[in-house]
């Protein structure tokens, strides 16, 4: 029960931070609609276990991580800038709503891997929590990991349908102000990427 209750706690919690993926799954919604969120929602699930086996690794054998993390940060603050800038050009609605265009599953997958923040969960509390579970039994930790990624896409699907529902109610200059607003949001997110990064990579 203690492993299902952090693993809900946990992944609701991370569904629902502000962060790259969420805005992410915001910008999709508007632009493409909601599949194209709830796309952008299900990524990490095919992304995370290279992270996990990373964080397991990582734990055990690696004592010098700091650079690693900050080449990943300014890697997904390149991405996070160059997305951003593309919401600059949009001009209203009839833009790009193709999903082939789109691709949002793959915006999704390459955003958390790049993204430090997965890593830093895992490295400082989801890898122990892991552990702790496999300790006791392989079903704690696959309790544990599966209510955490079910609760975490739950989190950002319900909000990729909230938010393409309300696409209906926007104008092309709604729309374009409000993807303006979403790629600013991005561009800030970048220039904390590439400040943390840099950070980590000097010490």
């Amino acid at each position: 029960m203690l492993f299902i209750t952090l693993g809900v706690f946990l992944g609701l919690s991370a569904g629902i931070t502000p962060g790259p993926l969420l805005a992410l799954v915001f910008s999709e919604s508007l632009r493409h609609g909601t599949m194209a969120g709830m796309k952008v929602a299900v990524a990490p699930v095919f992304s995370d276990l290279p992270i996990v086996l990373l964080a397991f690794y990582v734990l055990t054998s690696l004592s010098h991580l700091d650079p690693l993390l900050g080449g990943v940060s300014i890697l997904g603050g390149g991405l996070l800038l160059f997305l951003g800038i593309q919401n600059f050009r949009i001009r209203g609605l009839t833009l790009g709503l193709s999903d082939d265009v789109s691709r949002p599953f793959a915006k999704g997958i390459v955003v958390n891997a790049l993204n430090p923040h997965p890593y830093l969960f895992w490295l400082t509390i989801g890898a122990p929590i892991a552990d702790r579970a496999m300790s006791q039994h392989w079903i704690h930790l696959l309790a544990f990991l599966g209510c955490f990624y079910v609760s975490f896409v739950a989190a950002k699907v319900i909000l990729a349908v909230l938010v393409g529902r309300s696409r209906k109610l926007f104008s092309d200059t709604l729309y374009k102000y409000a993807m303006w607003l979403l790629g600013g949001a991005l561009c800030l997110l970048a220039l904390f990427f590439f400040r943390d990064g840099i950070r980590l990579i000097t010490g």
